[in-house]
């Protein structure tokens, strides 16, 4: 159960980077061209809002039953137990929150803003988001591509 859901968190990244850059790019287009939110935009939004959410769930899962997360005084003299106890769950709740926050308000806001709203909101999350995840450069974190 595990490895499986492990693998699913790892290969759900790739499309929540994909559904996030996305909403960037379209955001950036609209606020740029001073475009009203309509339903098209919110089509997107409401497909990486999902993808986030999946994530979330699968990644709460994972924080119970992982062994690379321990609640002890050494966890912080450890680089894998300090980031995946602490600094990897800590930064993607801040980024899903963002992302889950400001796509539900822009929802109820359809103004010309809500574009710029989206773009700032999003790019600090992809920002968290890419600092957090385990690549697999990041050798101490033992983590692959998928």
């Amino acid at each position: 159960m595990y490895n499986g859901l492990l693998h699913a968190h790892s290969g759900i990244r790739y499309l929540a980077l994909l559904f996030i850059v996305l909403v960037l790019i379209q955001s950036l287009i609209a606020w740029t061209g001073q475009k009203r939110f309509e339903k098209s935009h919110k089509w997107l939004i409401n497909i990486n809002v999902g993808t986030f959410i999946s994530q979330f769930i699968i990644g709460i899962t994972l924080y119970i039953i992982s062994s690379k997360v321990l609640f002890d005084p050494a966890t912080f003299k450890s680089t894998l137990l300090r980031f995946y106890t602490l600094e990897h769950p800590l930064l993607m709740v801040i980024a899903s929150l963002l992302i889950i926050h400001y796509s539900f308000k822009a929802k109820a806001n359809t103004t010309k803003q809500t574009h710029k709203r989206i773009f700032i909101s999003h790019a600090i999350a992809l920002l968290l988001i890419i600092a957090a995840i385990p690549w697999p450069f990041r050798e101490q974190l033992g983590a692959g591509w998928f």
